[in-house]
Order: structure tokens, then sequence, then C-alpha cells
């Protein structure tokens, strides 16, 4: 593997560590799948496209993201108070997302914006290892860093703190008088923003919008999240930040590997299925390895 390869893939791990992040909210800290990602993920990618050709890419970042928030809300919405399964719900609003994203795209499929300023071109040119420009990777791993230290924070606010303790006893929670419903909602919202902040991103990182690319991303997210915990582990809430962040990078890196390999592209999502189910057996399995040994070393 090229340098130049490890920096393209270290720069899109990255980007989907911030997808990641998102993910985290919901699954991890609420402990509620939400579908919605797939859709919300290409929201702000074509909110970010859209405000690029408009030469304002800063505010297609921010109109990308509030996009996803209300997506989030929505989802939110038809879980908490019309009693729709998280599952349901977020298909639901992905299924309209669809549509949406379409509309917000000019009923294109794709738009290109090559030659537009985005976010990153005040870091291009000035940054180098050796000769391979690594001023987007320093832009990337900035809107991480700040990303992690400000889910952290949040996290350990009150607001914060009541959002955890819904997704790991609702019931105990609720006769707390705290308003569960309205702490759902704020976590799909919030999953969602950053979810669809990643695709704006994502967007201005690759100067084209494309409205099929966020199928798989929910996989794409889980492999990540469950990858950086089975490497990093996940003890304490900036411990297990770092590691989705880690994990996604790693992801990005064994897809690498695996392209150099000669994987065809048409198998990427065979590939990221796999890894998420050898990723969650690790646990299981270290057991009976550790048993295995036990047995053999007394023979």
């Amino acid at each position: 593997m090229t340098l130049s390869t490890l920096l393209g893939s270290i720069e899109l791990g990255l980007i989907f560590a911030i997808l990641s992040l998102g993910l985290f909210i919901a699954f991890r800290i609420l402990d509620l799948p939400d579908l919605t990602v797939d859709g919300s993920f290409v929201t702000g990618l074509a909110y970010s496209a859209i405000w690029s050709v408009a030469k304002n890419p800063a505010m297609g970042l921010l109109m990308g993201a509030l996009g996803g928030m209300l997506a989030g809300i929505v989802t939110g919405i038809l879980h908490t108070k019309l009693k729709i399964h998280a599952i349901l719900a977020g298909i639901l609003t992905m299924t309209g997302l669809y549509s949406i994203n379409l509309f917000v795209m000019g009923d294109k499929p794709s738009v290109f914006f090559y030659g537009e300023k985005t976010v990153f071109t005040p870091f291009e040119g000035k940054f180098f290892i050796g000769t391979t420009d690594i001023g987007k990777l320093i832009l990337l791993f900035i809107i991480v860093v700040v990303l992690v230290a400000a889910l952290k924070l949040f996290l350990m606010t009150q607001v914060g703190l009541s959002l955890r303790a819904t997704g790991d006893n609702e019931a105990m929670v609720r006769s707390s008088s705290i308003n569960t419903d309205a702490m759902k909602i704020l976590g799909f919202a919030l999953c969602n923003l950053i979810v669809a902040f990643s695709g704006a991103i994502y967007a201005q990182y690759n100067m084209t919008a494309t409205h099929g690319v966020g199928t798989g991303m929910l996989v794409l997210g889980l492999a990540s999240i469950i990858i950086g915990e089975t490497v990093i582990g996940k003890r304490g809430i900036l411990r297990h930040l770092i590691a989705v962040v880690i994990g996604s990078i790693i992801y990005r890196i064994m897809l690498a590997v695996a392209f150099g390999l000669g994987l065809p592209a048409i198998y990427l999502k065979l590939f990221s299925a796999i890894i998420v189910v050898i990723a969650i057996s690790i646990p299981l399995i270290k057991p009976t390895i550790a048993r295995w040994r036990k047995i053999h070393a007394g023979n």
C-alpha cells in the first residue's frame, strides 16, 4: 500500500467516523435502531452539493446538518407519538427522504461541482508529507477531534446524562419525571444531524453528490463501531468515542487492502456485512478459544 493510498484511507475513515459517531448516539446511547441514516446521509450530501454549486460551501454543511436533524425529528415523532416501532419509523422516513433528496438535487441523480470552492480549499496546497498534500487530512482531523470533544462534554451534561439514562433504563427514567419521548426525539435528531454532516463533508471531499450513495451507510457505521469496540474497548464515554473513530479508520484501511488484493467493487457491501458478523462474533468466540487452550495446555 502506497503512502497516498494509506492517507486517502485515513481521510475517508475520518469522514465516516463522523457518521459512526452519529450512529453511536442511536445504537449505543439510546439502544434504538435507526434506519433513517441511509437517507439522512444523502440529505447532507444533496444540500452540500447544491450550496457548493451556489458558491457557499459552509452554508452547505450547515443546511445539510439541519436537514438531517429534521429527518431525525420526524423519525422520533413517528416512534414516540404515533407508537411506530423504531425500525419501521426509520424505514418510513428513509423512504420519504428518497424523493425529498432528489427534489433538493433538482431531480438529478448526480450533481458535479468540480472546480468549485469547498471547505477544503483553504487547506489545499499548504501542508505536505513528501509530495503528498495532507491539507484535507488536517481539516478532517480537526473536525473529528472537535466533534468527539463536543459529544463528550454534551453527554456529561444533565441533558446528556438523561439521554444516556433513557437508553439504559427507560422505566426508571420515566419514574424520575424525565420526558423520555423528548429524549428519544433528541437522540434521533442528534444522530441524523451528525450523519448528514458527514454526508455534507463527503460531498465536498469528492466534489460530487450521487443519490444512491447512501445505501449501506448503516452497515458501514455499525462495522466501524463494532471494530473499534473490539480493538480499543468501550470503558468510559471518551474511550468509547475514540474507539468508534479508530474503528472507522481501521475499516477503511481493511477495505483498501482488500481492493489492493483484487476485491471487485461489487462485493463491497458483502465484505462489509462479513466484517460486521466477524467483529460481533469475536467476543463470543474468545471464551471458547480460552477454554480450548486451557484444556489442551493441561494435556
